[in-house]
């Protein structure tokens, strides 16, 4: 190495004020990172430059890539990514799992409960006007028994780790959550860019989610089913996710549908092919459940199948996820999220929660009105990062302005304190140099009939900004791969 050639990591800065995941408040390498930071240290950047394009290289010539709603260029982009990996030990992912599987059965219970005999609102627990008021929750799904009594086959529980040392869960997505290619590709990208890494660390391995999702998929196949016929529908080509709905499709080794693929004959579920009508049992749907059926949601929606959702009331195919779970994501019901895993689990939460106010409250109101410089404030309806205001960042002028929104509409919002992410080193491009980045980690939980599963890794994701804590890639987030090292 020449000496005008600075090693790796000779720019990065320490703040000890942040919880880094590599170093500690002196500065030294953390055990589990040692043998990385050694392997990583002998690097130059420029070789690490040249490494990086290399990555990105191969993102880009295997489409993995993303378009952000709403931006006007129409150019794809790559889904950034970081070369140095993130590693969670066996103990701490021990936690993390438990807490993953905990929260998800506990959910499936909570909207089996709301679409039936509604005890959690009888017993006082969850207040009625929490459901009733929220736009997610379907009148159509009351009294539906989803096959396998599971509704939510697929959840993404966002964690982070606080300064404190321990793991929060921020929020849950079981509507549609995404980003599990890019679990996939990261690692498969960083095998072909430093292959050699992995002769010193005992990872676990990220490739087997596609088997265990076609299995959780089948488990639920209708009654009278022997052998199952899955099919992933898209929305099409120009959704943010569509590399990713391709991915899982051709992984699990099923056909990629969209609405216009499929029909609806005597209340069954048939895909057009050049063979003649194949019929469908299980759709892993990536569309909104507005959007499902014309003649049940949406009228004037084209992504979806006339005939769909009565096919699916009569037991004849199955959704995962189920219409109507997104009631259970609202981030108002997350508030309850303790008191639902204590009601039908009689268990502690493994995994606490950030602090919340719901403005529906009004003494949580009141707090929220007077302490906003000091709180994240998040509509309960959105995702990808949207619609989210940090406090400290505002100024009084946006202050006011998010005061109004939340008074006229109290039950939209909800504010927690602003919790300080643990920071990763992250290599940043337009520096060329490593930094502390802000990251969190989503975790991906399976359910079926009688089986679960947690892909052990989970995407990890990176705020690229300097100081920004939104970490999704609608908000020029990027990710880096996540090694979950074997006892």
């Amino acid at each position: 190495m020449s000496s005008n050639i600075k090693p790796i990591f000779s720019s990065y800065i320490n703040n000890p004020e942040l919880f880094d995941e590599v170093f500690d408040v002196q500065g030294a390498t953390k055990n589990v990172y040692k043998t990385l930071f050694d392997l990583y240290g002998d690097h130059s950047i420029l070789d690490y430059v040249q490494l990086n394009n290399k990555a990105k290289a191969s993102f880009f010539n295997q489409g993995i890539t993303f378009q952000v709603y709403g931006d006007h260029d129409t150019k794809e982009k790559i889904f950034p990514f970081d070369l140095f990996p993130r590693i969670i030990d066996p103990d701490e992912w021990d936690i993390i799992e438990r807490g993953a599987i905990q929260r998800s059965k506990a959910l499936n219970l909570f909207l089996w409960d709301i679409y039936h005999d509604k005890k959690i609102i009888k017993d006082g627990i969850v207040p009625l006007d929490l459901i009733s008021s929220s736009a997610n929750y379907l009148h159509q799904m009351i009294g539906v028994d989803p096959p396998g009594g599971v509704y939510n086959h697929i959840s993404g529980t966002d964690i982070i780790k606080h300064s404190d040392g321990q793991y929060y869960v921020l929020e849950d997505n079981i509507r549609c959550p995404s980003g599990v290619s890019y679990v996939i590709c990261n690692r498969t990208a960083l095998k072909r860019a430093l292959f050699g890494v992995f002769n010193h660390y005992k990872a676990h391995t990220v490739t087997n989610y596609a088997e265990n999702l076609l299995d959780i998929l089948e488990s639920v196949k209708p009654k009278g089913v022997d052998v199952p016929n899955c099919v992933v529908i898209t929305p099409g080509m120009y959704n943010s996710a569509f590399y990713e709905h391709s991915y899982l499709a051709k992984a699990m080794g099923v056909e990629l549908v969209e609405g216009r693929d499929l029909f609806v004959e005597n209340d069954f579920v048939y895909m057009k092919t050049i063979r003649g009508p194949i019929k469908v049992d299980v759709i892993y749907r990536r569309v909104d459940d507005q959007f499902l059926d014309p003649l049940e949601f949406r009228p004037d929606s084209s992504l979806g199948v006339p005939g769909l959702f009565a096919a699916y009331i009569k037991g004849n195919v199955c959704l995962a996820n189920a219409p109507g779970t997104g009631v259970a994501d609202d981030k108002a019901v997350y508030t309850y999220m303790p008191q639902i895993i204590k009601y039908y689990l009689d268990e502690e939460p493994i995994l606490n929660n950030v602090h919340t106010y719901h403005c529906s409250r009004p003494d949580e109101l009141k707090y929220v009105l007077e302490h906003i410089h000091e709180l994240v404030v998040k509509p309960v309806d959105e995702a990808g990062g949207y619609g989210i205001s940090i406090g400290n960042r505002l100024t009084r002028e946006e202050i006011k302005v998010v005061q109004e929104q939340i008074k006229e509409h109290p039950r939209k919002y909800i504010a927690q304190p602003i919790m300080s992410l643990s920071v990763h080193p992250t290599y940043i491009d337009d520096n060329e140099s490593f930094e502390q980045r802000h990251v969190d980690l989503r975790t991906f939980t399976l359910l079926g009939n009688k089986k679960e599963f947690v892909l052990k890794g989970g995407l990890s994701r990176v705020a690229l900004k300097k100081g920004n804590l939104i970490v999704n890639s609608s908000q020029g987030g990027g990710s880096k791969d996540t090694w979950v090292l074997k006892k």
